[in-house]
């Protein structure tokens, strides 16, 4: 048997081995020529698994170590016969921790307070489900948009879209890629969208660059429909938009899912999803030795400050998106080159959390955020 493997995909060197011949090759590497032969491919979002890539191989089953998968033609790979699979909600916790950061740094910058603000949620997922919660510990009202599961559910307890761009501050995208069809994401976000906006609100893109009009964005900003702009997910990945990147408040290269503990997951679906398929008897594979932050340990001195103040600095001390966006700027043109080599970043329950404070309303939502105190 023969699997090849993106070589970016982090602690699965050594997990398949014993069982067949394992290429790792970086994703632009993966060709016709490469996979002619093999049987399984592992992959991420940089390769197009399609017709050009698969036609006359002997491929039988495809694993992406991520939640989005529309690097995939699905249609031409049933008409092949060629297994896929996915990631989902691998990488949820982190995205939930990138919205975080997101959230509190914008409150700083813009100086307002996040229980006084509405945040609108498009797609309510596994990614969408957990920010929902997260801002509802925040003390923020919190509207759910998601027609697919409205549909399947029954719609209590979801809006619609013009309703959210009636009433949200701030609107944050959890949705699929997808081109067409009844619940076409394609420039969801597109003149209309921003012409329907009522409040001027922040915009939030961390799922697919292509679900956002850049054209669009940039007029939004410039014209005043919308107050501010985070965007981590790009229209032409890497190849950004320099004028848009002028434009928005924090700035981050397709990295809202790249904690360590997200990437084990990915690996970990994957790894067991291939196990299954060809019967290698390694269903309950672990990642094993992901990487560790120098101090996992975090002391706050909670005296006169607000409930967000605390949060803030414990969110910080984990992850501060602000680095990132720095990062960025300074040097565009490595936008892959920083994705590949993203520093080391674990979630909440990783931290343990010592804080000289008395109120524990306070101390409860650290805890409910995950972190150990």
């Amino acid at each position: 048997m023969k699997i090849i493997i993106d070589d970016k995909i982090p602690y699965i060197k050594g997990a398949l081995e014993p069982f067949a011949e394992v290429i790792y090759l970086p994703g632009n590497k993966t060709t016709p020529e490469v996979v002619k032969d093999a049987d399984a491919i592992i992959t991420r979002t940089r390769t197009s698994c399609n017709e050009n890539l698969l036609s006359g191989s002997t491929v039988k089953f495809i694993a992406t170590a991520t939640i989005g998968y529309d690097h995939i033609d699905t249609d031409y790979c049933e008409r092949a016969g060629i297994t896929w699979t996915n990631a989902p909600g691998c990488n949820s916790k982190s995205v939930e921790q990138y919205i975080a950061s997101a959230l509190m740094a914008l409150a700083e910058k813009k100086n307002f307070i996040l229980k006084d603000k509405t945040i609108g949620i498009v797609g309510v997922g596994n990614v969408g489900s957990k920010v929902a919660r997260m801002c509802e510990i925040f003390g923020m009202k919190v509207l759910l948009n998601d027609p697919p599961r409205a549909r399947t559910e029954g719609s209590s307890g979801f809006i619609g879209l013009d309703e959210i761009l009636e009433k949200a501050d701030i609107i944050t995208l959890h949705v699929p890629l997808n081109q067409d069809g009844e619940d076409k994401t394609y420039h969801l976000a597109d003149e209309s969208f921003f012409a329907k906006a009522k409040k001027q609100p922040i915009i939030i893109n961390s799922c697919r660059g292509e679900v956002t009009d850049t054209h669009a964005l940039k007029s939004a900003v410039k014209s005043g429909q919308i107050s501010g702009l985070v965007i981590d997910c790009w229209e032409n990945e890497p190849g950004i938009d320099l004028e848009l990147l002028d434009l928005v408040d924090l700035a981050t290269p397709h990295i809202a899912g790249y904690s360590k503990d997200g990437k084990a997951n990915g690996t970990m679906m994957s790894v067991r999803a291939l196990s299954k398929f060809f019967e290698l008897g390694i269903n309950n594979w672990k990642c094993k030795d992901i990487e560790r932050p120098e101090s996992t340990d975090i002391f706050i001195d909670g005296t006169g400050k607000t409930t967000q103040q605390v949060l803030a600095e414990a969110i910080f001390a984990t992850y501060d998106i602000r680095e990132d966006d720095r990062r960025l700027r300074a040097s565009v043109e490595t936008f892959e080159k920083q994705r590949g080599d993203y520093p080391v970043r674990r979630e909440f329950p990783t931290f343990n959390v010592y804080c000289k404070i008395n109120n524990i309303k306070t101390i409860n939502k650290l805890k409910q955020l995950g972190f150990r105190l």
